[in-house]
């Protein structure tokens, strides 16, 4: 008899001991939640897959991602910025073709633009260097540790990757010019595209030049956030500059030297009216505003 009594009050402690277990984990479940709702395990690990990463995350990807640039050697840079800059010139190219296709019909601004975002996709998917990408990725590990060294690095990344990209759009305007590859209502065409450029003052390519690479870095923020909708926000991204007729520095030397070899535009010109003002919107709507205010947001704690 004292034997079943023991065994019963055993058997009671085991049981409260269990539900004194049972209702801990459910109030921290609770308290996880920040809701009052309780949650298994499995739905907490839904909630924290499901949930967008922190700005601070998101800031150390890119960074670790411009660290990396930043050690590459300049030979691999360079042909990896002139193969960009040929690529990048299909953005000119399809725009092109698809004015020369749609010219005189409603909404033709709106599909031609469409060929605008073709070797920007092309470029970052294959991971070439475009130096308006690497306007954010790599300026963050210099804001991240300011220093000599790291400043030179920078430098030098920008301005390998710019040389090249410069050159393999310039190569890619001469052939398309002169390879005979499209008759002369397709030439035209490719005028037509490069004047809309051309039209722009100084300051227009400038401040035009600002909005593009501010959008550049958008989207090179937003696709560290996600790995399914990249090709969308490449896509999305460029076709805003198209449309909004913003100037890049690297499509916009395909068009502006296609007007030179065309015998449409000076040189001077070309550097003066389009490539410093544009290069330098870029650089300031990517590094100077994104890129510094992103930064900063890390930086305060905020996040």
């Amino acid at each position: 008899m004292p034997d079943d009594i023991e065994k019963d009050a055993r058997k009671r402690a085991d049981e409260q001991a269990e539900a004194r277990d049972e209702a801990e984990v459910e109030e921290n479940l609770k308290e996880e939640s920040d809701s009052g709702f309780s949650l298994s395990d499995d739905e907490r690990r839904d909630v924290e897959e499901r949930s967008a990463p922190r700005a601070a995350l998101l800031h150390e990807i890119i960074r670790r991602a411009g660290q990396e640039e930043l050690k590459r050697n300049i030979a691999t840079l360079a042909w990896s910025a002139f193969a960009a800059g040929l690529t990048m010139g299909f953005s000119f190219l399809a725009r092109g073709v698809l004015h020369r296709h749609m010219d005189g019909l409603p909404g033709a601004f709106l599909v031609d633009s469409m060929g605008y975002t073709f070797g920007f996709l092309a470029v970052i998917v294959a991971r070439q260097q475009l130096f308006t990408e690497n306007v954010l990725t790599a300026v963050l590990p210099l804001m991240t540790k300011p220093s000599a060294h790291n400043f030179g690095r920078l430098l030098r990344l920008w301005s390998v990757v710019l040389a090249g990209n410069l050159v393999g759009a310039s190569v890619f305007a001469f052939g398309l010019l002169h390879m005979q590859q499209f008759d002369a209502t397709g030439q035209a065409a490719f005028v037509a595209v490069g004047r809309e450029l051309m039209d722009n003052s100084a300051l227009e390519m400038f401040t035009k030049g600002i909005l593009a690479g501010w959008i550049i870095a958008m989207m090179v923020w937003m696709m560290a956030a996600t790995e399914r909708s990249r090709v969308a926000i490449i896509l999305i991204c460029t076709y805003v500059i198209a449309i909004g007729g913003f100037t890049h520095i690297v499509v916009g030397s395909a068009e502006a030297m296609y007007m030179v070899f065309a015998g449409e535009s000076s040189f001077a010109d070309a550097v003066l009216r389009f490539g410093l003002p544009t290069l330098a919107g870029n650089v300031v709507g990517g590094s100077l505003i994104f890129a510094l205010i992103s930064h900063a947001q890390v930086r305060s704690g905020g996040e």
